[in-house]
């Protein structure tokens, strides 16, 4: 009886698994059409002509390759912001002990220059907390910030603020904010702050440490000065076309306060759910969020451009998705694409820079020299 019926519960098994393991492949290696369905202007930003560096914002797009912006620079109609870079550099991603990386390893490359293991945020590859640029900054007198649309405990905004071997360790990885060097913190992610496990309140904590805490954009507009943790939702944030200009305004509310400094400043901007997007294989959505980061690239170039002591580096920590453009129409702003995984792939990256100090970043050379640049330019010791 076993001998007939083992067979038969094998094929069920596997019949029910069918429409899982379909979620999980749609799109991959199948053409996917997309048309932009309202193109924006792109305008002419003419770099600074002085070589002095006195502020440094670092722009990641989370799983973004050459094949991202090739693919948004098409539908597009040909034109995107992030071409007034004056400087193209490519950066190889692979992590201490895995050749395709995640954003904890791969942004803790970026935050610190120091490689670590797979799936760590802000230590070496020993454990040991690796010091990042926002404490870096902090520890020179200069004022510091991260801007996100992820929550904060994700990968990225927490390589800059945070030490914990695993990534997983969310809710560790949240309090940690509380002693974070960072001036000023913006992204979603309240509900890791309240109504936990161990009863802490971390918004309490924080206003303790002197930190206001707005829960809004609008609220954070009426702050001037201070440290300012102000965290918008609950999770992530709401999808591209829903939050409108939601990473352009806090960063630049955020520089407008970091810029109090006469210092200067460091500052990450993450354009965060690329990454979501192309692990989805969602065309439709990648391309909303590649367009929203690369109008945040515009705004941000605006303001380096007036200002003339910023230096803007344009970069990513890992590719996602293994995106390739295989046809489309300028004239139409369409696009065809495939992905070729629902992960990571190993890939280089694209790094852009634009300001004082841009020549230093063409070239190839390991991710880690990216922080490494940006503190010998900052002369941070």
């Amino acid at each position: 009886m076993k001998l007939i019926n083992r067979p038969a519960a094998l094929i069920i098994t596997a019949l029910a698994a069918i429409p899982s393991i379909l979620g999980q492949t749609k799109g991959r290696d199948t053409e996917l059409t997309y048309i932009m369905p309202e193109p924006y202007e792109v305008h002419k930003i003419v770099p600074p002509k002085g070589n002095k560096v006195k502020n440094v914002i670092l722009m990641i797009g989370d799983g973004m390759s050459l094949a991202h912006i090739a693919s948004a620079w098409s539908a597009n109609h040909g034109k995107l912001f992030v071409e007034n870079a004056e400087v193209t550099g490519l950066s190889k991603t692979p992590c201490l002990d895995q050749l395709v990386t995640d954003s904890g390893a791969g942004g803790t490359a970026l935050a610190s220059g120091k490689k670590t293991k797979y799936h760590s945020v802000g230590v070496d590859g020993e454990g040991n907390p690796a010091k990042s640029l926002v404490e870096y900054a902090a520890d020179n007198g200069l004022a510091s910030g991260v801007a996100v649309t992820c929550r904060l405990w994700d990968a990225t905004p927490a390589d800059f603020c945070c030490h914990v071997v695993d990534r997983e360790e969310e809710d560790k990885i949240m309090a940690q904010y509380v002693d974070t060097k960072a001036d000023v913190v913006v992204g979603p992610g309240w509900s890791k702050m309240i109504n936990r496990a161990d009863g802490r309140d971390l918004f309490k904590e924080l206003q303790a440490k002197g930190f206001s805490t707005p829960r809004s954009l609008d609220e954070f507009d009426a702050i001037k000065s201070g440290k300012v943790f102000c965290v918008t939702d609950s999770f992530d944030t709401k999808l591209p076309a829903e939050r409108g200009d939601y990473l352009a305004h806090a960063s630049l509310k955020a520089i407008d306060i970091l810029k109090n400094n006469p210092k200067g400043f460091f500052l990450m901007i993450e354009g965060s759910q690329l990454d979501d997007y192309g692990h989805f294989n969602d065309i439709d959505l990648l391309m909303q969020e590649t367009h929203d980061f690369d109008r945040t690239i515009g705004a941000i170039f605006d303001w380096a451009a007036k200002d003339g002591e910023t230096l803007v580096v344009v970069t990513a920590d890992h590719e996602t998705g293994g995106l390739t453009l295989i046809d489309g129409d300028l004239e139409q702003g369409k696009i065809v694409c495939k992905f070729s995984t629902g992960g990571h792939s190993g890939t280089m990256v694209p790094v852009y820079a634009f300001g004082p100090g841009a020549e230093r970043f063409t070239g190839l050379y390991d991710n880690t020299d990216v922080a490494l640049k940006i503190m010998e330019l900052l002369n941070l010791k």
